[in-house]
Order: C-alpha cells, then sequence, then structure tokens
C-alpha cells in the first residue's frame, strides 16, 4: 500500500539484505565483538586489538564496509569480509513532510517492517525510535495499537534505526584515521562534524519496556562514550505504564522517563489505554514517584493525548493537578493534540479547549506545553505510526465490527 506524501529518494547508508552464516556485528557488546572474532579464529589479543578499531569504526565512522577501515592491515580486511558483516536496515520507504519530519518504512533481514522518525527543530532533531514490530497494548487512539505484535526488535535493529539516520542526515565525520597497523599511505585526518540528530525518543512502534533486555543493550552502546556516545540526559524511554519494569529501566539504563498517562480516571484510562486494567493509575503514579533519578532536574513527562469530550474538562486538568502534587512528582505534562488516523474512533479537541486545559495546569504551577503536531502529512505524528504492509490485527477487526454494530444501532 502506498504511503501517502512526498517521497524522499534518501536511501544512504542502506544494504542490501545479505544471507549466509556471516555474523552482523551490530547492537553486539564490545566484549560480544571481541567474542565473535575470537570464536572465528583471532588469538585473544589480536581479537581484543580488532575488536577495539572495528567498534569505533562502527560507532564513530559509520563505517559498513571492512575494506573502509584503514588501520586494519589489507590481509586481514578480507578474512573479516567472508565472517562478518556491518548491517543496516533496508529502506522500504522514506518520505520527507513539508515540516521537515523525515518518515522511513524499514525492512529487518526477515522481511518484517518498522518505522522511525526524525523531528528537527531550530535547537534539536529527535529521532523516534522503534522497539517492536507492531504492539500488544491496543491502545484506542494509536493506530500503532491496532496492528498484531509479530516480534520484538534486536538490539542490532534498534541500533541500526540510529546509525541509519545518521547515514541519511550525513553526520558522521569527514577523512580518514591513521594509525594501528595501518599500511595505506594515505594521510588522512579525523574530524567531529556538528549533529543534527540530537535527541532519541524510545517512542516509536512497540511498548519499550516489554522489550527490556535489547532495548538495554541498544541504548547502552548508544550511550557509550566509545559507542555513539549520546549522553543519558538526551535520551527518553516512554512506556504506557509497565510498572513492573520502570524501576529496573531507572537503576539499568538511567534515561528519562516518559509516561502516557492519556487519562486521569479508571474508567476512561482503561478504554483508552487498556493497560491501565493490570497496572492501575494509582499503581503507575507510585512507580513514577519512585523512578531513581527522578528530581526537578530531570523530570518526569507525562503524555497526555488530547481527545475531544472524552479527557479534556476543566474537571480533568484540575485532577490531574491534583495527582501530580498528591504523589510529589517532579514531573511536566506534554499535551500532544490528536493526529488522525483512517478509522479512528476519535477526534481532536479543539485549539481553545487545548489552550484552556493547559493554562489550567500552568497556573498550578506545573508546565504544560503543547506540542505541535509534525508530520501528520505523512503519517509520521505521534501515534501514527503503522506498518504498510501489515494486516489488521483481530483486536482491529474486532473493533471495526463492534463500531459498525454500533452504527447500525
Amino acid at each position: 500500500m502506498q504511503i501517502p506524501g512526498h517521497i524522499d529518494p534518501v536511501t544512504t547508508g542502506t544494504v542490501p539484505l545479505r544471507g549466509g552464516n556471516r555474523v552482523d556485528l551490530v547492537g553486539l557488546t564490545r566484549e560480544g565483538v571481541r567474542a565473535a572474532l575470537e570464536e572465528a579464529g583471532l588469538d585473544a589479543k589480536a581479537a581484543k586489538l580488532r575488536a577495539k578499531q572495528i567498534w569505533h569504526w562502527i560507532y564513530h565512522r559509520g563505517v559498513t564496509d571492512f575494506d573502509a577501515m584503514t588501520d586494519i592491515a589489507k590481509a586481514m580486511r578480507p578474512w573479516l569480509t567472508e565472517r562478518f558483516i556491518v548491517g543496516r536496515p533496508t529502506v522500504r520507504e522514506a518520505q520527507l513532510s513539508n515540516d521537515g519530519t523525515r518518515k522511513w518504512l524499514l525492512a529487518a533481514a526477515d522481511g518484517q517492517e518498522y518505522e522511525m522518525v526524525f523531528i528537527p527543530d531550530a535547537d534539536r532533531g529527535t529521532l523516534c525510535v522503534s522497539s517492536q514490530v507492531g504492539c500488544t497494548l491496543n491502545c484506542r487512539f494509536c493506530h500503532t495499537g491496532t496492528m498484531r505484535l509479530v516480534r520484538n526488535l534486536t538490539a542490532g535493529e534498534i541500533v541500526g534505526q540510529v546509525l541509519l539516520a545518521r547515514d541519511a542526515l550525513g553526520e558522521w565525520p569527514k577523512g580518514n584515521m591513521a594509525g594501528g597497523d595501518q599500511d595505506d599511505d594515505e594521510a588522512g585526518h579525523y574530524t567531529a562534524d556538528g549533529r543534527m540528530l540530537t535527541n532519541i525518543v524510545m517512542m516509536g512502534m512497540g511498548e519499550p519496556l516489554y522489550n527490556f533486555d535489547e532495548v538495554k543493550g541498544a541504548l547502552k552502546i548508544v550511550m557509550d562514550g566509545d559507542g555513539l556516545a549520546l549522553s543519558k540526559r538526551r535520551i527518553t524511554l516512554s512506556t504506557s505504564g509497565v510498572v513492573p519494569m520502570m524501576a529496573r529501566a531507572g537503576e539499568e539504563i538511567g534515561v528519562n522517563l516518559a509516561v502516557s498517562l492519556h487519562a486521569v480516571s479508571k474508567e476512561i484510562r482503561d478504554e483508552i489505554v487498556p493497560l491501565n486494567r493490570k497496572y492501575g493509575i494509582e499503581e503507575l503514579l507510585e512507580a513514577c514517584a519512585a523512578y531513581p533519578g527522578a528530581n526537578n532536574a530531570r523530570r518526569i513527562t507525562f503524555e497526555y493525548v488530547m481527545l475531544k469530550d472524552k479527557n479534556d474538562s476543566d474537571a480533568d486538568a484540575r485532577e490531574l493537578v491534583r495527582l501530580i502534587k498528591q504523589y510529589r512528582l517532579p514531573a511536566k505534562v506534554n499535551l500532544i493534540p490528536f493526529n488522525p488516523w483512517p478509522g479512528a474512533p476519535y477526534e481532536c479537541s479543539s485549539p481553545e479547549r487545548v489552550r484552556a486545559f493547559s493554562n489550567l495546569i500552568f497556573e498550578a504551577g506545573i508546565s504544560a506545553p503543547v506540542r505541535t503536531p509534525r508530520g501528520r502529512d505523512i503519517m509520521a505524528a505521534c501515534g501514527q505510526l503503522k506498518s504498510a504492509a501489515t494486516r489488521p490485527s483481530r483486536a482491529e477487526l474486532d473493533r471495526i465490527a463492534a463500531e459498525k454494530q454500533a452504527a447500525l444501532g
């Protein structure tokens, strides 16, 4: 199915799907790269040296071809090429919104599809990264929630999204790196350029905390000073409220936390975010209050999609303030105008209603900015991501049938 919107021809950095028994090094820990080299036949000392060199080329230079790793001896490069790859997702389609937002439909080696989005702003550039193919949560406002969960993405597939974005944005350092046992004659130089991609949000397809180990492994590489070297303060993990995993996320990953709240009563949140039936609002807010590292300098973000006549009243705003204060949460509220998608059961609150809701929260001393919708014209805005090739899930079919029945009276 064709995705609407301008087609961006940028496919820089993609590689064909490559089969065989070669090991993809992307997503492995540094120790994992070393172990893979040693298992392939290098002695321990050589494996340690080569792992350090390869790690640098993958994550500091964005190189996918061993022949371009100029500080590795020429005789060693074919040996590496025969046994390993430095993979990227395959780009099925790349789109550019009228507002500069980019969306990529990506395919893994097994053909499964997922999406990522890059949102440029004046002072930052944010990459919205997926953690699963599909989703199990069935949040009613979310297009991804109408999909079935196909599988978790691996750490390599998650990191690969960041690598691919840097490829497409042209954000790898330019020049050559001399040193090691290089036997080329190139003099070379090594310079780090400014970055457009400054922030990462785990807010794409899927629930990150239902893929905890792979998300953790990927973000450790992203935050590693010898890896992609992005500060944990520039990474936000969003959850719909998988309470048992929230403390572990704070302790073992340590990035900023965003919580998809979207309602302040059990009845409405049960409808909008069905996970609430398992982990209720009170339990969720207690977990937020206990989140390691949360303070006024690193506030928890509550995401709140504005749905007309559903969760947008003055009483809802006041209850939201009351809950934040009751649990003494260092928090801000991101108000998100609902982004429509085909068959969506809700409408967006009016701009006047959104402003009134925001003002009530601000007056209570809590920040409540209204998020400007980005990428709506290419279905790249919050809640709109969905693999184009995915068939309707059983949950979606049941929902459509129920809505048709209700319409018939």
